[in-house]
């Protein structure tokens, strides 16, 4: 078989596999992201939100970057798992300290003297969690994807039950903190059984060298160091409307827009597990031909945008269906939120094929200071949106009125941010394989053309069915009358059925008549694989 050929098929595998594996995570946290949500309130969510930027940024710290630095290397011993489990370990129970007394802190900036219990219940989870890092390293370093797989399922379905039998049980919030402390406690006992590793308490070399203990962490600080300082920033960006949020304005609100960025995030991260777990070992594998580089860069872009576009601007689509048929009436506040980030969310699996092949080419520095800029800007726009007083704003474009507020406002800028930072990873990209601009486009626009043009042709064409009234309220005056109705929810819920089934019609009926190639080519795979034996 031909090295492309394999390259190629094995791409591919990896492609369905993460689809796989990704996508049965998201239902099955779907399903119980809908019963708590049924439950619980969004001052509840609210509260776990605002700690939520903590536990990431203690997660990196006590990762450090050593996990990437192990898999990389490429003849990585017991001394070298040994050292790292110790260091984590170390600085988890450092980090664990220094949060619980500064937990009043934590309560005084956002106001809330609750979080003072809360978040030293809630931060036990990133200590516990420390203890898997180094069994998850290793069984990721032997591409132990199916082992990695059911151990997740496993815990997230634990930690899902006893999350809903606490907050069934009247205990709210403590049950969404639980939750994560049991995740974390089961892929910690779940990654030792698999893995089969065992550390060795290093008394013995502390005894023959004070230092011996500590030279592979100083072998391979250099590289973890930088890859830390990127995780704490994306760990930052991602959360950073939680922590503002939770400055400026109400639990209430932090629990609406994280509930809004919830489903967002499902629905972006699983197409980037896709792409995540292929793009830089596939790169990598190319090694230094460009022209092969940028063809396989280009073919994973198309399908990468063949995937993101739909299921996103689908999502934007139908979320205020989603919202009311899923989780309830209570959280509709949260759809116009979900509509504009989930905009914004189907170009972050394009962003992530970029910087993977920006690693892979061994550039984590301008990986790191691409994110940290990121991140700044994400920042500094928002806190420019607040401070302009602008509080709400009508604007009509066509049939669509719209009425923003300052939320809302914020929300725009960080997807604006998120679009144009493709551009400025694409520079980057071009100085590693000369990929020019315009062939980037023409990977991109069919897809996002065909899949907009789709959406509004879905919207216009199902717009009968939501039995439209004049209403004050902009977004959501339709579904606001119609969830009053006897049988709301089940019209609701036809209207959502129909609208994702149009749309997807219309979409793959579209990419066939303009000769797709990506779609032919997945599905010729999809086939060949249904008739092997």
């Amino acid at each position: 078989m031909k090295p492309s050929t394999s390259l190629k098929d094995k791409t591919a595998h990896g492609f369905l596999w993460g689809a796989l594996n990704n996508g049965a995570m998201q239902v099955l946290n779907a399903v119980f992201g809908i019963l708590l949500a049924r439950r619980l309130s969004q001052e509840d969510y609210g509260l776990i939100g605002m700690l939520t930027i903590f536990t990431l940024i203690a997660n990196s710290l006590q990762d450090s970057g050593f996990v990437t630095a192990l898999t990389n290397k490429k003849n990585a011993t017991h001394s070298d798992y040994n050292s790292v489990f110790w260091f984590n370990i170390g600085v988890s129970l450092c980090l664990y300290i220094l949060f619980f007394f500064c937990a009043p802190l934590i309560a005084w900036f956002f106001d809330e003297p609750i979080l003072t219990n809360l978040s030293r219940y809630y931060f036990f989870g990133f200590f516990i969690a420390s203890f898997s890092i180094v069994p998850r390293a290793i069984l990721f370093r032997q591409i132990k994807q199916k082992e990695l797989a059911i151990m997740g399922l496993t815990a997230l379905l634990i930690s899902g039950i006893v999350g809903i039998a606490m907050a069934y049980n009247g205990m709210a919030y403590w049950g969404l903190a639980t939750q994560t402390i049991v995740f974390n406690l089961m892929v910690s006992i779940l990654s030792w059984v698999i893995s089969g590793w065992k550390p060795t308490f290093p008394l013995s070399e502390w005894r023959k060298s004070p230092s011996a203990w500590a030279g592979p962490i100083r072998e391979m600080f250099a590289f973890s160091s930088k890859m830390l300082i990127t995780n704490i920033f994306i760990g930052v960006n991602n959360n950073i409307f939680s922590v503002v949020l939770g400055k400026l304005y109400t639990k209430h609100e932090v629990g609406t827009y994280n509930q809004a960025n919830k489903w967002n995030t499902m629905g972006s991260s699983t197409i980037t597990g896709m792409v995540q777990g292929v793009a830089q070992p596939t790169f990598v594998e190319v090694g230094d031909d460009l022209e092969r580089l940028r063809r396989a860069f280009s073919k994973m872009l198309r399908f990468t945008c063949f995937v993101s576009f739909p299921v996103m601007f689908g999502l934007s689509l139908v979320a205020p269906e989603f919202i009311v048929v899923l989780i309830g009436e209570k959280w509709l506040s949260s759809a116009h939120l979900m509509q504009l980030l989930c905009i914004g969310g189907a170009f972050l699996p394009i962003a992530t094929l970029y910087y993977n092949l920006i690693i892979a080419r061994g550039k984590s520095d301008v990986y790191m200071w691409n994110i940290i800029a990121q991140g700044c800007a994400i920042l500094g726009s928002i806190l420019m949106v607040y401070a302009s007083g602008i509080r709400s704003l009508d604007l009509s474009l066509f049939t669509f009125h719209f009425s923003l507020q300052n939320l809302d406002l914020m929300v725009l800028a960080y997807v604006a941010i998120v679009i144009l930072w493709v551009g400025i990873w694409h520079r980057f990209l071009y100085q590693e394989i000369r990929y020019p601009f315009l062939s980037a486009l023409k990977d991109i626009l069919p897809f996002l053309l065909i899949a907009a043009t789709t959406m509004l042709i879905t919207y216009f064409v199902t717009l009968p069915l939501t039995e439209w009234r004049e209403t004050p309220s902009a977004w959501a005056g339709p579904l606001t009358e119609w969830v009053k109705m006897p049988n709301a929810w089940a019209d609701l819920l036809l209207l959502l059925i129909t609208r994702i089934l149009l749309a997807a019609a219309i979409y793959l009926g579209a990419l066939w008549l303009f000769g797709a190639k990506i779609l032919r080519e997945c599905m010729s795979y999809l086939f060949k694989k249904n008739k092997e034996p």
